[in-house]
């Protein structure tokens, strides 16, 4: 009896031991986002919902931050373990320019491109009673305009489309929740739009259309040239995407890239699992949050579009690298970009 009792309590140690050893094996990964309300957030807690679930070694954190560059400055300083940098993001930091100028100096590791996830497309809108006052984006010249929080990407990338084309106006920084009811006061003459995969606006501009009437301010035939001239890429939303009337037939705006990315400590088996897992469930993905309809389309040739788009300012996971490889995507030119430990 004793023996049994004494066989009873060995099995059970040895059973708890190797049950709180596989809980201290669990790898947290603390991954930035911007703030709740925005498409960046959103689409993050899908991700790590998906990842969680499929993935048990790890434990993802989704760390709402002031915006997406400060996951890559949290992330360089090894305050994080993933971030959700975009093209635009990875030029300032490679250049050690506009947000990221004087930032190098801090820099404990670089950014690895992993997952490339979506595009986000910028563009403007003004009340509706001023529709047939401000007719393009250069009738903005000495408005007050919100292009967006200070740190934000789609900030950066809109005044980078305001000027290339010589555009002048008055910054007006305002919190998310009242860039509608500012819009509507007067207070503002034009505030940023923006959709993620051409399909999804973010939560906040759902909230600022119930408080004002805006109308998309689309640039003109010959700004758009322009743009275009200053190596800007040009889309067309549909207004539908919107879910409101938004005054016009079409939404034109700045498409970038964004991408989801871990360290070197993720291996490389580990990202190219996670790079088949999200592939498996991408239409799962798209329907929980429309944010990821381009790679349930063609994620084989987004991955190849982001890499493009980032392949000479940051390296390459080469967890990404191998995915590419065996879906015929990867060109042996980037090779030399691969990140090494």
């Amino acid at each position: 009896m004793l023996q049994r009792a004494l066989t009873t309590l060995v099995a059970g140690v040895v059973l708890a031991g190797l049950t709180n050893s596989a809980a201290w094996a669990q790898q947290d990964i603390r991954w930035g986002t911007p703030p709740v309300g925005t498409a960046g957030h959103k689409a993050l807690v899908t991700l790590a919902n998906l990842l969680n679930n499929e993935m048990p070694k790890y434990r993802i954190s989704v760390l709402p931050m002031a915006g997406a560059i400060a996951t890559v400055k949290g992330f360089a300083t090894e305050e994080l373990d993933g971030n959700y940098g975009s093209d635009v993001a990875f030029h300032e930091l490679a250049t050690d320019s506009n947000r990221f100028k004087g930032f190098k100096q801090r820099v404990q590791r670089w950014p690895v491109q992993s997952f490339w996830s979506n595009t986000i497309e910028v563009g403007l809108a003004v009340h509706v009673r001023n529709k047939d006052k401000i007719k393009k984006w250069g009738d903005l010249a000495g408005k007050r305009v919100f292009t967006g929080p200070l740190p934000f990407d789609t900030r950066a990338q809109t005044e980078r489309g305001l000027n290339a084309l010589g555009v002048k106006f008055t910054y007006v920084q305002v919190d998310l929740a009242t860039a509608g009811s500012q819009l509507e006061s007067g207070a503002l003459d034009a505030m940023s739009i923006y959709t993620g995969s051409e399909s999804s606006p973010p939560p906040w501009l759902s909230e600022a259309s119930l408080a004002a009437d805006w109308a998309v301010l689309n640039p003109s035939p010959e700004e758009i040239a322009q743009l275009k001239a200053n190596g800007l890429r040009i889309v067309e939303v549909s207004p539908k995407v919107f879910n409101r009337d938004v005054h016009g037939d079409k939404v034109v705006e700045l498409p970038f890239y964004y991408s989801f990315n871990v360290s070197l400590d993720i291996p490389e088996a580990d990202v190219y699992q996670m790079l088949n897992i999200v592939e498996k469930h991408a239409a799962e993905l798209a329907q929980t949050d429309p944010t990821f309809s381009q790679i349930a389309k063609d994620m084989k040739g987004f991955q190849k579009r982001g890499v493009e788009s980032s392949v000479d300012l940051v390296a390459i996971h080469p967890g990404l690298a191998k995915w590419m490889r065996e879906k015929a995507v990867w060109d042996p030119k980037w090779d030399s970009r691969i990140a090494k430990p």
